[in-house]
């Protein structure tokens, strides 16, 4: 018989979709979409999934594709009587992800919409953080938005640049920017300090909780990024700590990390990262275990040789790493 599915033609023995009577193709009830004229079975479904239905009347397995909406392919499913819980252990963890991912998706569309709907009985507080983390949501939350991510770029750029050599000082030695021009970067740093300062404290007085907020790795990063400027300015004339503060600037490096809160994509990859985090781990277990067997071999073959560098298996480790990760 043949199958004319949205003007694509599929052909099949009417005896292998009679294998499962209970399914629309397996009964008599295909017969209503029979078309006297061209002699096929007409459906205006989906072609695509419509391959994997056929493919499961000819081996009795039902196949997800990934590529494929998970609402869509449900609701073709339950067009042709097929039940998903009978999709194979091949793809079976991946359409239950799938589904768990979308009703996640429904479920925040809904608290969206209510949210939206009781915005008249919002406090003060809420409204505010509701500013904070959806920054479309009013123009004067748009433009706090770019100022505080124009002043991140502005503190990450001035935290590389001070460190550029910038001529040199008659009798001294060939002076950084920072140094040369010291007082110029301190007011730099000032202004970014302010407005990260502001911005934290206005986040802690809007937070629904504020001891998950303070508990937050956001929120640790953000107190990483100010504490050196005002540990500074506590040790300025204190010569015996002068190393430990310099050690300390090292700390505002951390200030790049608030990016991720004016990225979606730095996001998405954070929650990427986060839900790889066993495929990773175990990444990082296999090569390992290979690292150590490649270096013990590595420290044997060589261990007659007297002009040998591998004294041990650690030391063989670098020569094993680099050479596996394609780095040497």
């Amino acid at each position: 018989i043949v199958l004319n599915v949205s003007g694509r033609r599929f052909q099949t023995w009417r005896t292998t979709l009679e294998r499962y009577p209970d399914t629309l193709l397996g009964s008599t009830e295909k017969e209503f979409f029979f078309n006297e004229d061209t002699k096929e079975y007409f459906f205006d479904r989906d072609p695509e999934v419509f391959r994997c239905v056929l493919n499961f009347y000819r081996t009795g397995k039902l196949h997800y594709p990934r590529y494929e909406c998970i609402s869509a392919y449900d609701d073709e499913l339950a067009f042709y009587g097929i039940l998903p819980e009978i999709i194979g252990d091949c793809c079976y963890e991946e359409y239950k992800d799938r589904k768990r991912e979308n009703a996640e998706r429904l479920m925040d569309d809904n608290d969206s919409e209510n949210n939206q709907e009781s915005m008249p009985s919002l406090s003060f507080r809420q409204t505010m953080w509701r500013a904070f983390e959806n920054p479309h949501t009013s123009t004067l939350a748009l433009v706090f938005y770019y100022v505080t991510g124009f002043f991140i770029a502005v503190s990450v750029i001035t935290n590389v640049v001070e460190t550029v050599p910038c001529g040199t000082v008659p009798g001294s030695k060939e002076l950084p920017c920072g140094e040369r021009y010291s007082v110029a970067f301190f007011c730099l740093d000032t202004a970014c300090v302010m407005i990260f300062t502001v911005e934290y404290l206005l986040r802690l007085f809007a937070a629904p909780s504020r001891y998950r907020f303070i508990r937050s790795v956001m929120s640790i990063i953000d107190v990483v990024a100010i504490m050196p400027y005002y540990i500074g300015l506590v040790m300025t004339n204190n010569e015996d700590v002068s190393g430990a503060f310099v050690t300390l600037r090292v700390f505002r490096v951390f200030r790049i990390f608030k990016f991720s809160r004016h990225s979606q994509g730095l996001r998405i990859l954070g929650y990427t990262l986060k839900s790889c985090a066993s495929e990773l781990g175990f990444l990082l277990f296999s090569l390992t275990m290979a690292i150590i067997i490649f270096a013990t071999v590595m420290f044997y073959a060589e261990k007659g040789s007297s002009a040998s560098k591998f004294t041990s298996i650690p030391a063989s480790f670098w020569y094993t790493i680099v050479t596996m990760t394609t780095l040497g």
